[in-house]
């Protein structure tokens, strides 16, 4: 299985500059470059990170919610029907008018009664407060930890001042071992992310997580892999800077801190922006796409660790669209409104309104009344879904989500 990675996947050509082999890389014993199979140790890292989150989450961030006041709302189960179940399951958790009319004739239901199955249901598989409170809490100690870490590892390395300094020597650049535990570290934690996503609590931007989970595993491995280690390590602590900052203001906002959890959005904004609008494009991005030019020539991981960045700054922008959206009602509102910052229950409605029948010109004026009221809340539940793309390089994570 060795021998089949090393003549197919890790073939020197594509990972080393032309010119450079992996027998120049030898190790000595004063020596070490990275290698691609140091990184195997990352593997049962995922493992042990899964096992002592389960452990954390349980023993402390859970005692710590109630302390904190996190109660939970009882609610309402959805009735048992095998025709509606089976169209949320397999076609869709928000059936248009006319579906919602065919799926009435075959569970003889009113259509109103169907809408408002479907909007029980949806809020029976939304995540708890507890379950976000805790999955913040667990998050917010690991990116607290790794970004002073990384930082102080870098802090005196001359590549954290001059991005050029990323290619003096290259690729002959001795691996450092503090280094490499760093790579191990984040590696691990990013595995252990997309080990549990489908356990971890469910956000709009899912699909947009997956893709920033795969992209970061994959500049992790092959930017060690190339040794593009300084470079890999800077982007490393430049990303965990605002994500230290994110998951403590999604704790205050399901604690109710509503004060200070506005504070540390603006915050977090401001070193998202600095952090992955500035430096990485005009710093990093400029460092590996340009500047490495002035001392090789183009080759396979070069293209392939640029792409991977260029996907990550287009989540970045992405990201950013829909922060500033949210700064824009903060400074326009003085808060940023519950609807815009949370992922709200919608109304269950009254079952005897399902009921009424649609003769009554007083029930129809209470109608014509909640349809208003509907059509606000719709308005309100839209913005929420471009607030709740609000996320965090590193995990993809929304404000309020």
């Amino acid at each position: 299985m060795e021998s089949l990675l090393d003549r197919w996947l890790w073939r020197q050509e594509y990972w080393l500059p032309p010119g450079v082999s992996w027998e120049d890389m030898k190790e000595t014993e004063e020596v070490r470059y990275p290698k691609p199979r140091d990184l195997l140790l990352a593997i049962p890292c995922a493992l042990i990170f899964i096992g002592v989150r389960f452990v954390f989450e349980k023993y402390v961030a859970l005692p710590l919610s109630r302390r904190l006041g996190i109660r939970e709302k009882s609610r309402t189960k959805a009735e048992p029907n095998k025709v509606l179940e089976n169209f949320y399951s397999t076609q869709s958790k928000c059936p248009t008018e006319a579906e919602a009319c065919s799926l009435s004739k075959q569970s003889d239901l009113r259509t109103r009664q169907v809408h408002r199955w479907f909007r029980v249901r949806r809020n029976q598989d939304r995540s708890s407060l507890t379950k976000k409170f805790c999955e913040a809490n667990w998050r917010f100690v690991f990116y607290v930890f790794s970004f002073f870490f990384g930082l102080a590892l870098l802090h005196d390395k001359p590549w954290f001042w001059d991005q050029k300094e990323f290619w003096t020597g290259f690729p002959h650049q001795p691996l450092i071992p503090s280094l490499y535990w760093y790579y191990i570290l984040e590696l691990g934690f990013y595995s252990s992310l997309l080990l549990t996503v489908a356990f971890d609590v469910k956000r709009k931007d899912l699909k947009e997580q997956v893709i920033h989970h795969f992209a970061t595993i994959f500049l992790i491995v092959f930017s060690y892999a190339s040794n593009y280690v300084r470079a890999g390590t800077f982007v490393m602590v430049l990303h965990d800077a605002s994500d230290c900052i994110l998951e403590p203001a999604k704790m205050f906002n399901y604690t109710k801190y509503k004060k200070v959890c506005d504070v540390l959005f603006v915050i977090f904004a401001a070193v998202f922006i600095i952090t992955r609008l500035v430096l990485l494009p005009f710093r990093v991005i400029y460092s590996t796409y340009y500047q490495s030019m002035e001392l090789f020539q183009p080759f396979f991981g070069y293209y392939f660790f640029n792409v991977l960045l260029m996907i990550l700054q287009l989540l970045h922008v992405f990201w950013a669209y829909l922060i500033l959206r949210v700064a824009y009602r903060l400074t326009a509102v003085g808060t940023v409104e519950q609807d815009l910052r949370s992922d709200v229950e919608e109304s269950d409605g009254s079952g005897k309104e399902d009921e009424t029948p649609v003769g009554s010109k007083q029930n129809g004026a209470i109608h014509q009344r909640k349809g208003v009221v509907n059509s606000k809340q719709n308005d309100l539940q839209k913005d929420s879904m471009l607030a709740n793309g609000v996320a965090s390089l590193t995990n993809g994570h929304s404000i309020s989500s």
